[in-house]
């Protein structure tokens, strides 16, 4: 999909590579609402790596958001069979029903059991973040249950679009930060999830709102921030681990012990843990959150035992187009990540991603779930961004645009024509 902003932005030539300048010395002038010092110093000189004026960057996302959105619900809106469920329908479809269920009528008093007395799987696998901002907008302002889920998810996006394009802008520039941004909300495969009535987009706008407050050294803003990041998805582990890791270069850039980082480091630890705690007292069992994710979706950690089954049957076989994408675009994230590694990102933003991506891959479950559970992970949009920010205007525009229609067919097929879950 093309953005407008694209074409206001230098071309540079084929050679040419925007990195950022080395961090310069810790800085004590305090940058952010916790009256902290910029954890990184200054990132970069050159005029396109500084933050643009704040109109230019609302009108930029915001123009991203919404253009990214009518494709996908075009696209969306063309793949519906005639006479099936519309366009509603399908974004408040699977687990979106589950968590406004949470919404309205709360979480089960403990295990379900099946016929046979087994542990079934129930809404107590879900956390709760996002059904209680729903539930929460429902009352607040009568809004049905399915809208409050949607305009949750959409404001969701909003700002993780914001957050990720200006973590990009201070680790490279604006037009990175711009196809980032493009990539996130349009052109990677399950983006249409950041629409639906799930987690993921507020997930993704709490750990990159997380990461910003890190790179800016406002600790307390970024442990605050992992916090409802645990209380919002499991996956959350991946950014308490970074959060350690940006504190500790921060400490040892200090030279001294400093409680703000180390604070930042409990209160993004506290949030998943209170969670399993709280499920574990429910059900009268303290992994009781780990059955019930097992017993109802077949999710359990086995080192990669079954992703790398489904690869090798799916290459052997070749059966069906659904586990023969899937699988090639699993390998290429994975492959994206090994790149993003060989270049000079962000310590704490390659930890974050490489570990949602681990999350993913080594664990048991729907081989057809894990594109939409690696949406939260940016790090293997890395190498795109950066290359096609140094592309020229008109081959970065025709790019991003195939691959925003491709994203948005692949997410339109996985709800329309797919039989079972995403």
């Amino acid at each position: 999909m093309a953005d407008p902003t694209l074409t206001d932005a230098p071309t540079s030539t084929a050679g040419t590579s925007l990195v950022p300048a080395q961090p310069g010395p810790s800085k004590k002038t305090p940058s952010s609402a916790d009256g902290e010092a910029d954890a990184e110093g200054p990132t970069a000189t050159a005029p396109e790596a500084r933050p643009g004026a704040p109109g230019h960057v609302v009108r930029t996302v915001l123009g991203t958001y919404v253009l990214s959105t009518l494709v996908h619900l075009a696209v969306l809106a063309v793949m519906i069979p005639p006479g099936g469920p519309g366009i509603r329908d399908r974004l408040l479809a699977w687990d979106a029903l589950l968590y406004l269920d949470i919404a309205t009528d709360g979480y089960p008093e403990g295990f379900t059991r099946t016929e046979s007395g087994e542990i079934g799987g129930n809404n107590l696998a879900f956390f709760p973040l996002f059904p209680l901002l729903t539930g929460g907008l429902h009352r607040a302002t009568g809004l049905d249950a399915g809208a409050a889920a949607l305009v949750v998810a959409h404001l969701s996006l909003v700002g993780a679009m914001f957050a990720v394009h200006a973590l990009l802008t201070r680790l490279y520039d604006r037009r990175t930060a711009t196809v980032g941004i493009v990539l996130l909300a349009g052109a990677q495969p399950m983006a249409l999830t950041f629409l639906m009535g799930y987690s993921e987009a507020l997930f993704v706008a709490l750990a990159a709102a997380a990461l910003l407050a890190a790179h800016r050294g406002a600790w307390l803003t970024a442990g605050f921030a992992g916090l409802l990041t645990g209380l919002t998805r499991p996956a959350a582990f991946a950014l308490a681990v970074a959060l350690a890791l940006a504190a500790l270069l921060a400490l040892r850039r200090a030279g001294r012990l400093e409680w703000r980082p180390l604070a930042a480091v409990v209160l993004a630890c506290v949030g998943t843990p209170a969670y399993l705690l709280w499920v574990g007292v429910r059900a009268g069992q303290w992994n009781a959150w780990f059955l019930i994710q097992e017993a109802g979706w077949g999710t359990a950690w086995d080192n990669g035992a079954g992703f790398l089954a489904f690869l090798r049957d799916t290459f052997e076989r070749g059966d069906g187009w659904v586990p023969v994408s899937t699988a090639v675009l699993l390998v290429g994230a994975v492959v994206a990540t090994a790149v993003a590694w060989r270049r000079d990102a962000w310590p704490p933003l390659l930890v974050y991603g490489t570990t949602v991506v681990v999350l993913t891959l080594a664990q048991s479950n729907y081989y057809h779930s894990k594109l939409r559970l690696l949406v939260p992970a940016l790090i293997f949009l890395l190498p795109f961004a950066r290359a096609l920010g140094r592309a020229r205007t008109r081959t970065a525009v025709l790019v991003l645009a195939g691959a925003t229609l491709f994203g948005s067919w692949y997410g339109a097929y996985m709800v329309t024509i797919w039989r079972y879950a995403i």
